[in-house]
C-alpha cells in the first residue's frame, strides 16, 4: 500500500505484517535501547521465571505496529501522536507474530485513530492498543 492522505483513508482500512524475532534481533534491541533485562538476555535466569524461557522485549514487538503506521497505513510521512499498549502475553524467540493496524475513527478530518494488535501464531493476542496519527498530507 502507498501512503494514504486523510481524504483516501476510511474506517475499516487495515494493514498487517509478520515477523519472528531472533536472538540476534533481541540482542541488538538490548544494545540499542540499553535494556539488558535478564528475562530477555540470560537463559539461566529466564528458566526461573513464570515464562520458563527468554522473552522478546514488549517494545521490540510493538515496533511492528510502528512499522505498519509509518510504511503501510497511513504510510510514509505519518506522524505518530499517541500509542496505548497493553502487553497481554509473552513473545518467545522465533515465534511468528502478526501485527495489525485498523482505522477505527477519523477525527476532525485531520487525525486517524487505529486499533493496534499483535497476535502470535496460535492467534493469542499478545499486544492490544490504539494509536493516534496525523497521516501524510
Amino acid at each position: 500500500m502507498n501512503s494514504l492522505t486523510i481524504d483516501k483513508i476510511k474506517v475499516g482500512d487495515f494493514a498487517e505484517n509478520k515477523k519472528a524475532f531472533t536472538e540476534a534481533d533481541v540482542l541488538e534491541f538490548a544494545r540499542i535501547s540499553g535494556d539488558f533485562n535478564s528475562a530477555h538476555i540470560d537463559v539461566d535466569y529466564a528458566k526461573t521465571t513464570k515464562f520458563k524461557k527468554r522473552i522478546v522485549h514488549g517494545l521490540l514487538t510493538a515496533g511492528l505496529i510502528s512499522s505498519l503506521l509509518g510504511m503501510e497505513l497511513p504510510g510514509k510521512g505519518t506522524l505518530y501522536l499517541e500509542q496505548n499498549l497493553q502487553f497481554l502475553a509473552p513473545v518467545y524467540f522465533n515465534e511468528q507474530i502478526t501485527a495489525r493496524v485498523e482505522v477505527i475513527e477519523i477525527i476532525d478530518n485531520k487525525k486517524v485513530k487505529l486499533k493496534t494488535t499483535c497476535k502470535n501464531s496460535e492467534g493469542i493476542l499478545v499486544i492490544n492498543g490504539t494509536a493516534l496519527v496525523y497521516p501524510p498530507r
